[in-house]
């Protein structure tokens, strides 16, 4: 039984990311894609799952502080939890 290929607009909605973000991700190797007969870019199902999952074992944090001028900037307090 062959694995069903997704196009790109299905693995975007999947993957919750951007047409031109996906083909960046192609084009970079990040995901791995079949190209058609026709030069049209399929998405193995394997390939939305493995991305989903990997995401789902990362956690991020951005944090974004400012001062109101260049002599309150020791105010702010830097710190970096690994």
């Amino acid at each position: 039984m062959s694995e069903k290929l997704l196009r790109p607009r299905e693995a975007c909605e999947r993957l919750g990311v951007s047409y031109s973000t996906l083909r960046r991700w192609i084009e970079a190797g990040y995901v791995k894609a079949i190209r058609t007969v026709g030069g049209k870019h399929r998405v193995p199902e394997s390939e939305v799952r493995r991305i989903l999952e990997s995401r789902a074992k990362e956690t991020r944090a951005v944090a974004y502080a400012r001062v109101s001028s260049s002599d309150r900037r020791e105010d702010l307090v830097w710190c970096v939890e690994p």
